[in-house]
């Protein structure tokens, strides 16, 4: 890698960078590999030194006639005098003009292994060169530039005349000819040079594949069974297709290395079970332009079915498909092509046509074998050549400001031209003519090659298009070639004669002897439809003429502006693709862009998840219980899964289904031949395991359903069946046992049927018997695997159910580390994120600044800080200095909140993000280091380092406070784990609910947990984890709810129970002011919905009316009638969802009905405003025997209200919430409930009819003078409404009679109904059981203090409706 001198000071921005060697990639290998593969890297690499170091002068031992120039100034300034701390001539070269076209060769004699370059500039002068670019050749032809990071690189040069810069190249190369090409100089003076160049010989056998012959490694026995391989070669080429190694064996195992389009294919194939060999076949690919006839490295490392796929230094790691781990081939592996056809085979399959060198076989050096004649080369039609044959093409390079001008015939009645291209862009100019008459213009427009002619005459305009091809922006060679003469002209595309495009159109061409290639920039009656072209060409045919480029790179023909002869300089970049996550990568000749559409990941390289790691984690962004995605590893390699997320009150599930029906018959089976049943899940494996490894908990249903099929104890101790978990282990144990525990739910307990078995199917009953429990152990889950043992009997049957698997908490999201003290910090491995990185994390603090993290390399660096109340700062340098991303919040972030924080750092750009809504972002520069080389270790808390900035602050930039889910590239850190060993810092973190109390609504509070916070919401008239969700019970006639405000006069209520009452209501219960809400549905009228009884004469009640509309009386003392209010005139009782919120204070009465805006009212003065003593709400119906309204029970109060009720609640206690969980307490317990302040009588269900109510029309309500003034209200068109008397007598009448007949069969069919369904040898009555034991026992007490086990359930509801 390339590296300079070290930096004088810490953050400096160097001149240079310093790079380690090798690869810089996680280890992948297994250990066997990697040990077997040290082994044979001697034989390998055998022709590369191994026992010196590369590091000899190689420049300084030349002669003088080594080293040329693109010209002299004079004589002293001669090439030959450009050695390194020489003084030769006058101190060193420097060309006639200092421009982009100089530049500096050296010859180094034979090919050498070039490790490091270093630079001068001339001495005791003004002349140096600060910038340079390097080229290579092994012939002095077909130059190819230095690449590093993606670019062609530019080196940094000098500063002045003497100190040396040395910089040690990323990737050796192997070649003879070197060129330095200046880029930028002294300002003060001219180019200047005096170069050295290090390395060490290098030697290797070269054998030149011409197409036919075909070299055929024979192996010592006729059929080899390989576990492991490792082959090794180099190959240069101009060709874009041919098979370069193949073996194959009669079981359908092959091997196969092709180009293919100018890649390199790897096919492979060890075999497998099912449907033969097919599904063993694994094909990858890596590489692009490897036709441009310079040397290629590849190395294939196999052991087993692990592949390291190696080219040029960018290893590809994958696994093999199928299940062999053998390579079985037969007789021969062959080299440079295939002798016999092979599978996979392909019609017109080339061999291979170029040079390789350095075959290493497992050891064997076939190259050297070769030469000693030891292999069988027959194939070949001429006798093997040892030396590499070179091609004789001339490419030429073109940027967006090059033109190639070449000559041509003039006056002549044809124009015949032809060249061959290769580009990205799809757009372009490939070449553009006068003619004498009119124009000529080959173009690359959208891909296609579109060719106009014009001719234009006194009379008339001539003109001719043609197009030929689609996507020739492919990177590929492609061949153009056009002939046009009289009323005719033929397009010809990559030599393909037969899909040519000719045209007929009438022209009369003269040309005009002039041709611009790949731009044309000057003034024109008809300019060009394109002015550009970023690409290459070569084998220029001009007039039928090949065009003579070495003349023109001599200035004898032609011109020229800003091109590189005999050089193409392509880039692919997309390859390696920098696109993750299966984003797929497009690119111009500058520069690539992703596209990240349908993977679930977005940024520019794909890298960052869009979706949220866990349901832990969409619960605290306020989300509900339903299906999301979720992506356990962020940008993890592990993509996004679906789950169902089940926010409960105090847990969240997460749920993932698996493909196995319930209840899976078995049938067949035995101990000898077990049916084995696949459990398949909505996710891979290690999607599974992700998420099971970061939660708290995880279980999962499985039940053996058996008649005379037994589970699992047998004679031996080996069971008849048994589940296979995570890592493909047989467990013995089944749901409710544990591990190491070969025992069913019920030997655990106790209670088989069978107590001589630890199994209910083991006691081999002719009676169907279970087996079912949770699996619980997470480390286990989830079950991957069946194998059931014992259904092959007579009558003996099983049925099997695997349930979904359910996990609960977030491990990694709640895990949280305090940092105490400004000095405190931890300290984890190095960061690797060298082309891409992410970090993310939630922080809390009240301090003014401090860092988050850091971590150093030699001069790179990254660190995330506050610096300051509301500014977030990341920086980090990647080689080309400093950089630093700041986020200016709007308000103040040390607000002891948690707050968020996303950075992530690619070759493409970098972008910082603070709670989602504050972004920055830095595009990377087009050119410059990609690489994050760090090596120190990652420090959380505190600067990893003490500099002057910490200085001047004390020491004290340390961190206080809390970071919690930290996760840098898809990795959680524990901080938890190394907090509980690091002094100064606590595991965990308090005051969740600071952030995230706003999420419990509906009064609900927020109750702190160590991982997380709680919505408590036993106060409220809702449930679920963010108290919203309804709670509503359905009411049948005659059912009533009572909760009684004296606790005194509530035998055996607990202390808990009476304090919260106290709470909720003080001991005098004299109330100056209510709260009541509610929402009800019914279709029945009259009812008492809500009625609060006092143990004086004052009272509340909300009641509808006969007609269906809303009526609110208060009796507080001081009138002769109670206060009545008529919310609405309507008919409430149509079925639909209305709610009500009332609030009183003093006189002030306000009232809310549905989505209206609320209407006030104000108690009469000479009304008592304090409700005395209050003593009983009722919900539904009235049962008091102490002071009540005679009218109002006698009108409202039977046969009491029929329909559902949800929200209620009255200052502050939920009555009917509490009913219910009484309901279902004394349900599930089939025993009374503790005594509590609340009681129900009749059948109460637990309901979901606590919709919102819908909007309607503005209601009609009658107005309160002086309170109220609606006189613009209107009444409801599609509302049921009360009819003035005589207004439509007569239908009145015959509505009634028809009424009258409805009621009568209604009411027969229900007795009817009821007397069917009676239960036999009940009393019914409508007092209840028991009313009667205690003749000191008040009714009220009797009917309050017995619960009515009975309930309905839904189907008996709806019928009941």
């Amino acid at each position: 890698m390339l590296r300079g001198p070290s930096p004088v000071c810490l953050r400096t921005t160097p001149a240079v960078k310093m790079h380690r060697q090798g690869p810089a990639q996680r280890p992948t290998l297994s250990l066997p590999l990697v040990l077997w593969i040290f082994c044979h890297v001697n034989s390998v690499h055998g022709a590369l030194p191994t026992t010196q170091k590369c590091d000899e002068a190689l420049a300084s031992p030349l002669p003088h006639t080594a080293f040329t120039s693109s010209s002299v100034f004079s004589s002293g300034y001669a090439p030959g005098y450009a050695k390194l701390n020489r003084r030769g001539g006058a101190g060193g070269w420097s060309p006639l003009d200092s421009d982009h076209y100089q530049w500096l060769q050296v010859d180094l004699g034979y090919r050498k292994q070039v490790s490091a370059i270093a630079t001068q500039g001339r001495y005791s002068s003004s002349d140096w060169t600060t910038q340079y670019r390097l080229l290579y050749s092994d012939t002095g032809r077909n130059w190819k530039a230095y690449h590093q990071d993606g670019n062609i690189w530019a080196f940094s040069g000098n500063s002045n005349s003497e100190s040396a810069v040395r910089h040690e190249l990323q990737q050796g190369i192997v070649t003879r000819f070197l060129r330095l090409i200046p880029v930028s100089w002294s300002e003060e003076g001219r180019i200047g040079l005096r170069i050295e160049v290090y390395g060490c010989s290098y030697w290797a056998d070269v054998i030149n594949f011409d197409g036919q012959g075909v070299i055929s490694y024979r192996f010592k026995v006729k059929k080899m069974k390989i576990i492991k391989d490792v082959i090794a070669l180099r190959f240069k080429t101009s060709e874009n297709e041919g098979v370069i190694l193949h073996g194959e064996g009669q079981q359908g195992d092959y091997i196969t290395l092709e180009l293919h389009k100018a890649k390199l294919l790897l096919q492979i194939n060890l075999g497998s079970n099912q449907y033969g060999s097919i599904l063993g076949h694994t094909s990858v690919t890596t590489g692009s332009l490897l036709d441009d006839n310079h040397w290629h490295a590849v190395v294939i490392e196999r052991y087993r079915r692990n592949v390291n796929f190696t080219l040029d230094g960018h290893t590809q790691h994958f696994r093999t498909n199928g299940e062999f781990d053998h390579l079985d081939l037969d007789y021969e592996l062959s080299f440079g092509g295939m002798p016999y056809s092979g599978k996979p085979v392909g019609g017109g399959r080339k061999n291979f046509k170029g040079c390789m060198e350095s075959i290493n076989y497992n050891g064997d050096n076939i190259t050297d074998l070769a030469r000693r004649k030891k292999l069988d080369t027959s194939s070949f039609q001429r006798n093997l050549s040892f030396a590499c044959v070179e091609t004789h093409t001339f490419p030429v390079f073109f940027n967006a400001t090059s033109f190639l001008q070449l000559p041509g015939r003039a006056n002549h009645d044809t124009v015949s031209v032809g060249f061959q291209f290769r580009t990205w862009n799809p757009d372009g100019l490939l070449l553009f003519s006068n003619l004498d008459d009119g124009t000529l213009e080959i173009s690359l427009e959208d891909g296609k090659i579109i060719v106009h002619i014009i001719v234009a005459t006194a009379a008339k305009n001539y003109r001719a298009d043609l197009q030929s091809g689609s996507g020739l922006n492919d990177g590929q060679w492609h061949a153009v070639r056009l002939v046009a003469k009289e009323n005719f002209a033929m397009l010809t595309l990559d030599g393909e004669e037969v899909s040519a495009v000719r045209s007929t159109s009438p022209l009369s061409i003269t040309t005009g002897g002039t041709y611009h290639l790949g731009g044309y920039f000057l003034q024109t009656l008809l300019p060009p439809s394109q002015r550009s072209y970023q690409g290459c060409m070569q084998a220029i045919l001009v007039d039928d003429q090949p065009a003579d480029l070495h003349a023109v790179e001599k200035g004898t023909v032609g011109a020229f502006e800003n091109i590189s002869l005999d050089m193409c300089a392509i880039i692919d970049r997309c390859m390696p693709n920098h696109c993750e996550h299966g984003g797929r990568c497009k690119q111009t000749w500058d520069s690539f862009s992703c596209n990240c559409d349908g993977t679930g990941y977005s940024g520019a390289t794909c890298h960052t998840s869009i979706h949220e790691p866990s349901c832990e984690a969409y619960k605290h962004l306020g989300r509900s219980s339903d299906t999301y995605w979720i992506d356990p590893d962020g940008s993890g390699p592990l993509g996004p899964l679906k789950v169902n997320c089940n926010m409960t009150e105090d847990k969240v599930w997460t749920t993932v289904v698996n493909n196995l029906p319930p209840r899976m018959p078995i049938t067949g089976s035995s101990r000898e031949r077990r049916a084995v049943l696949q459990v398949n899940y909505s996710a891979s494996m290690d999607q599974v395991i992700a998420i099971t490894t970061s939660a708290e908990h995880c279980e999962q249903q499985i039940t053996y359903s058996c008649r005379m099929s037994r589970l699992l104890n047998t004679p031996d101790g080996t069971p008849y069946t048994w589940w296979v978990g995570r890592g493909s282990e047989k467990h013995f144990y089944w749901g409710g046992s544990g591990p190491g525990i070969q025992k069913c739910a019920c030997g655990i307990n106790k209670n088989c049927t069978d107590p001589k078995y630890d199994c209910n199917c083991d006691a081999d009953a002719n009676q169907w018997r279970e087996d079912s429990g949770l699996l619980t152990y997470k480390e286990h889950l989830p079950v991957s695997q069946v194998a059931v043992g014992d259904t092959n009997r007579a009558r003996s049957e099983a049925k099997l159910t695997v349930g979904p698997l359910r996990c609960h908490g977030d491990n990694n999201y709640w895990n949280a580390a305090s940092f105490t003290t400004p000095s405190s910090y931890l300290h984890f491995a190095t960061f690797q994120g060298e082309t891409s990185a992410d970090i993310s994390f939630y922080f809390k603090t009240s301090a003014p600044y401090g860092v988050f993290l850091e971590n150093l390399g030699n001069t790179d660096f990254i660190r995330l800080e506050l610096k300051s109340p509301t500014v977030v700062s990341f920086s980090f340098d990647v080689g080309n200095g400093p950089v630093e991303l700041t986020v200016h919040a709007a308000a103040p972030l040390n607000d002891d909140q948690w707050h968020r924080v996303m950075a992530e750092r690619n070759i493409k750009e970098a972008v910082l993000r603070v709670d989602q809504a504050y972004r920055t972002s830095r595009l990377a520069p087009a050119q410059g280091h990609t690489r994050l080389e760090l090596f120190s270790q990652l420090y959380v808390g505190k600067p990893a380092v003490l500099t002057c900035q910490d200085s001047a602050a004390g020491g004290q930039r340390g961190f206080l406070g809390c970071i919690r889910a930290l996760r840098m590239n898809g990795v959680t850190l524990n901080l938890e784990e190394r907090a509980k060993v690091t002094p100064g810092v606590m595991s965990g973190c308090q005051g969740h609910c600071t952030s995230f109390g706003v999420y419990c609504r509906n009064g609900g509070k927020c109750v702190e947990r160590y991982n997380g916070y709680l919505c408590d919401c036993t106060t409220t008239a809702f449930n679920g984890p963010f108290c919203t969700k309804d709670v509503g019970g359905y009411f049948e006639a005659g059912t009533l709810v009572k909760y009684n405000f004296m606790p005194e006069a509530v035998h055996g209520a607990s202390k808990d129970t009476k304090a919260l009452t106290q709470q909720l209501m003080p001991n005098d219960v004299n109330l100056t002011k209510e709260e009541v809400t509610f929402s009800f549905s019914t279709s029945s009228a009259p009812a008492i919905l809500m009625y609060v009884s006092s143990k004086t004469q004052d009272y509340l009640a909300v009641v509808l009316r006969s007609n269906g509309s809303l009526q609110v009386r208060y009796n507080l003392g001081g009138l002769r009638e109670p206060f009545a209010i008529d919310v609405d005139q309507r008919n409430l009782a149509n079925g639909q969802p209305h709610s009500m919120n009332m609030s009183r204070h003093n006189r002030s009465i306000s009232i809310q009905l549905d989505h209206y805006p609320p209407a006030h009212y104000k108690l009469p003065d000479s009304s008592d405003i304090q409700f005395d003593l209050v003593k009983t709400l009722f919900l539904g119906k009235v049962y008091e025997t102490g002071p009540i309204d005679p009218v109002l029970i006698e009108r409202y109060n039977s046969p009491g209200f029929t329909g559902c009720l949800s929200r209620v609640q009255f200052n502050g206690v939920a009555p009917l919430k509490s009913a219910l969980r009484k309901a279902a307490e004394a349900q599930a317990d089939s025993y009374p409930a503790s005594a509590s302040p609340v009681s129900y009588q009749g059948k109460l269900v637990q309901s979901n009819c606590g919709a919102s109510p819908l909007t309607v029309p503005p209601m009609s309500a009658t107005p309160n003078p002086g309170s109220l003034d609606n006189t613009n209200a209107e009444i409801p068109l599609n509302e049921e409404r009360v009819i003035p008397d005589g207004v439509n007598r007569d239908s009145a009448i015959i509505g009634g009679i028809i009424a009258v007949v409805i009621f009568t069969i209604l009411c027969t069919l229900v007795f009817l109904i009821r007397y069917m369904f009676r239960h036999k040898g009940t009393y019914h009555t409508n007092e209840a059981k028991g009313s009667g034991e205690s003749a000191t026992e008040s009714a009220d007490t009797a009917i309050i203090g017995t619960d009515n086990p009975e309930t309905i359930d839904e189907s008996k509801k709806e019928w009941f409706i």
